[in-house]
């Protein structure tokens, strides 16, 4: 057992032969867990099973989880190739027990598979405990008997854990590897702790207490375990080398890296950062990440340019990280399936954002360059940072990077009082303004009963008016109403809140929106007739129209969703959406437009799936379970213990609390409308159901005759009118293009009689009237030809606008230039313009002043060369 591969296998069929379940890998993107901005240990995805949360249909467990710190508070990326150890992507191996062993077998299977299963000597491991963990220190000293000598005691910073600042928490006891006296640095516990020569190679939690709010330690009712063991350190631990870069994972990637780059210095840092950034990018993409500018994608983003950057540094001028998608492949694909699967997908994401910045890298470069040989001192002011980040998209942390390289500071300070600066003209330029925009405090909670019915009789908890509660609403009044329950569905998930009306014995109320406020609906409307009181009883009427066209809209989404998983693969994910009675809108990740071909493939199988006329249903189950089924969730969405799920055959399963249709074929039909992109790795897809998709489809035949009566053809010969139109209008351009040019030529020779010397030089201008600005330059070009050493300025006007062009022969570029003389004749018309020495272009709003601004330039000329 050397290879990592052979350490990672070894690792799962220890603890599988222990009774442990092996648990796959969960994605790098925490579900559930919006406090993470990445899963950074094994036991993200046992979070609520540490808590009590959920129940798992096992008690212990062990895996090999993938894991990125590279964010939020773990963040190791900026010391990525200045130490031997620090990564953005790592691989934990971990065992755990969830109130089913507990030390002594956490201790003994971690020894033994060290000392047997490895093979390490137990003179080279060094153990440590929590200093108050007697429990812990007799099972290593006088149960395993390790020697006292590789033993010590040290205080919570460094041997005890905590989930938060509340909550599970216990002593820990780490396992170090003496790597030997010839490299500096003392034991755990000792001065010169922070040296190589001891590292830490397991780690493992005891979790046996709860602190409270104030502090104190409670026994925990079931203690669990939770260990991490970084398979990069044990690897390189394991063959024999110091640091983590020296192992075969690091390698094979290292030396790809070095081939694109035409070097054979493995040892170089760049190599390094480029050989572990490629790791972590891969597999953020893989679990669905996509570069944009905030969030994950943002870090992504942050990551890939960093590693392009030091590529740069290596002379790599051409696109060249994705090429290291197969040889990062060809090393975990085995453990990791998903990775060979989403190769081709990996590489063209990482491409394209590479392309995209190289053209802002080549610039930042060249403007840091010469703000660095600028500098008086050793530090880079913020406002140089904030002009490369604002006007050239140079990301400020790259310039700390490039900088740290330099042995020069960065005024972080300066830089984020330029972006207070700029995020305060953003917010003085808009105006916070809307029907809903106050928040009420509104205690209670509405009962919602709209899934069985769109009618309801409810009291009225509160009424507001003006942002204020009150008693009574008047006939006339705006305002909202608080139910203790009702039918009428608050937006939430997309989905927009219901109408309708609220009848009372004394007054009527029509209900424009309905939007959640804290644990009860709000009723948006104003009182039609008579008035509302609190306290009073009122029958709740949904509008069903519009609620049936809504439904229709939002289970529409949900078969659409599943068809862009089907047709554009796995990586899609829902980004955002809009279900509304006339149209959904749905936003999801993808890293390219869709294809016509692919819209037209999405579009026949979700209509397939609404002739299937499956039914939809929902059911409430445990979050696990659901999970279990299939069900998808959305990323950084918090859920309850129980969830909603609805599902459409084994089409679609999703976690929904929306409203929807009973069978998939009461949607009708579904039309897309468009497909655009709204953001960096987001496209856009709006779409129309129902009655509104056949009202499309009839907007479109009403059109399509029109087309038809116009081109004096049917329907059926529509397109082929419409070519011949085309060709013959391709047609008349040319013999216009022709026209024109006889015309300019014509011209000319007409105008070359005009021409007055100047010096020596012929000088010309002239109004030609109903010429284009492409007749212009061509008769500039045949008076250049026709006079030869010359100086000419054209001019022309139309609907209200002043068109001009200046030419100068090259042999008179060194004493007049075309762009001088054309503003100086724009100016006097109210306009300006610029192009080369030999010929400029310009524009104007004054064609009155045309024929005198024209008549300017003999003069112009004269004192210029007279100059």
């Amino acid at each position: 057992m050397n290879t990592s591969a052979e350490i990672r296998t070894a690792f799962l069929e220890f603890f599988r032969e222990q009774g442990h379940q092996v648990v796959p890998s969960s994605s790098l993107v925490p579900a559930n867990d919006p406090t993470l901005l990445f899963t950074n240990a094994g036991m993200v995805q046992f979070k609520d099973a540490f808590l009590g949360l959920e129940q798992r249909s096992y008690s212990r467990a062990a895996s090999v989880q993938r894991c990125v710190r590279a964010g939020g508070k773990h963040n190791d990326l900026d010391n990525v190739g200045y130490t031997a150890r620090h990564h953005t992507f790592f691989e934990m191996l971990g065992n755990f027990s969830f109130g089913d062993y507990f030390k002594r077998e956490a201790i003994g299977y971690a020894w033994d598979f060290l000392t047997r299963t490895c093979g390490l000597p137990a003179e080279k491991l060094w153990v440590t405990v929590y200093e108050d963990d007697d429990e812990a220190a007799d099972i290593w000293l006088k149960e395993l008997k390790i020697d006292p000598e590789r033993f010590s005691r040290c205080g919570a910073k460094d041997n005890f854990w905590s989930m938060g600042e509340t909550g599970p928490c216990g002593p820990c006891s780490e396992i170090f590897y003496d790597h030997g006296p010839d490299v500096p640095g003392g034991p755990p516990g000792s001065p010169d702790e922070d040296g190589d020569r001891y590292i830490e190679i397991w780690n493992l939690v005891f979790m046996q207490y709860d602190r409270d709010a104030k502090g104190e330690l409670k026994p925990l009712p079931e203690p669990s375990v939770d260990t991490g063991m970084g398979l990069e350190r044990l690897a390189a631990v394991m063959q024999g080398v110091h640091s983590n870069y020296e192992i075969d994972l690091f390698q094979h990637l290292i030396k790809a890296a070095a081939g694109l780059a035409g070097t054979t210095d493995l040892e170089n840092k760049s190599l390094r950062v480029i050989s572990d950034h490629i790791r972590s990018c891969a597999f953020l993409v893989v679990d669905g990440v996509i570069p944009s500018n905030e969030g994950r994608g943002y870090v992504l983003r942050r990551i890939i340019r960093r590693a392009v950057r030091h590529g740069h540094k290596l002379a790599l001028r051409e696109p060249f990280f994705h090429k290291l998608v197969a040889p990062l492949a060809e090393k975990m694909g085995d453990a990791y399936p998903e990775l060979s699967e989403s190769r081709a997908r990996v590489e063209q994401i990482l491409k394209q954002e590479e392309e995209r910045f190289a053209e802002t890298l080549e610039q930042g470069m060249a403007i840091l360059e010469e703000a660095i040989g600028g500098l008086t001192g050793r530090d880079i002011p913020g406002k140089t940072l904030f002009k490369l980040y604002d006007t050239y998209g140079f990301p400020a942390d790259l310039t700390a990077d490039i900088a740290r390289e330099r042995n020069l500071s960065v005024d972080m300070a300066g830089f984020e009082r330029e972006m207070e600066v700029q995020r305060e003209r953003a917010r003085s330029a808009s105006q916070f303004s809307g029907e809903y925009a106050y928040q009420l405090e509104i205690e209670g909670e509405t009962e919602f009963t709209g899934y069985e019915s769109l009618t309801d009789s409810g009291e009225i908890l509160e009424l507001y008016a003006d942002g204020k509660p009150t008693n009574i609403l008047h006939e006339g009044q705006e305002g909202l109403v608080v139910l203790d329950r009702t039918p009428f569905y608050a937006e939430s998930g997309g989905q927009v809140g219901d109408c309708g009306t609220l009848t009372g014995e004394q007054g009527s109320f029509d209900v424009r929106d309905t939007r959640k406020l804290g644990r009860v609906h709000a009723h948006f409307g104003m009182v039609s007739h008579g008035e509302l009181r609190k306290g009073g009883m009122v029958k709740a009427h949904v509008d069903p129209d519009l609620r049936g066209d809504t439904v229709r809209h939002h289970s529409a989404t949900h078969l659409l969703h599943a068809a862009l998983r089907g047709i554009l693969g796995e990586h899609v994910q829902q980004k955002g959406s809009l279900v509304a009675a006339d149209r959904l809108r749905f936003d999801f990740s993808h890293f390219e437009a869709v294809t016509p071909e692919q819209l037209k493939e999405i579009e026949a199988l979700v209509n397939q799936q609404i002739r299937e006329n499956v039914p939809v249903e929902a059911e409430i189950m445990a979050l696990e379970e659901a999970r279990e089924s299939g069900a998808m969730a959305l990323f950084g969405e918090k859920y309850g213990n129980e969830v909603r799920v609805l599902r459409m055959g084994d089409f679609s399963v999703e976690l929904c609390g929306g409203t929807h249709v009973q069978r998939t074929g009461d949607v009708g039909l579904c039309r897309i409308l468009s497909e655009a992109g709204v953001a960096a790795g987001v496209r856009r897809i709006e779409a129309v159901c129902g009655a509104q998709a056949l009202r499309h489809l009839d907007d479109s035949e009403a059109r399509l005759d029109r087309v038809a009566g116009l081109v004096k053809g049917s329907r059926e010969s529509v397109v082929e009118k419409v070519e011949q139109l085309v060709e013959r209008s391709r047609g008349l351009e040319k013999e216009l293009e022709k026209l024109k040019g006889k015309l300019a030529s014509a011209r000319g020779s007409d105008l070359v009689s005009r021409a007055v010397e100047v010096d020596g030089i012929k000088v010309l201008s002239a109004n030609l009237e109903g010429a284009d600005p492409k007749s212009l330059r061509d008769t500039m070009d045949q008076l250049k030809n026709k006079l030869g050493s010359a100086i000419i300025v054209l001019g022309t006007s139309g609907k209200g606008k002043v068109n001009l062009a200046a030419g100068v022969t090259r042999d008179l570029t060194d004493r007049v230039k075309a762009g001088d003389l054309v503003n100086t004749v724009a100016g006097q018309v109210g306009g300006k313009g610029g192009g080369r020495p030999d010929m400029a272009m310009a524009g104007g709003d004054r064609p009155e002043a045309l024929d005198e601004a024209l008549g300017s330039v003999e003069a112009w000329v004269r004192e210029r060369l007279g100059g």
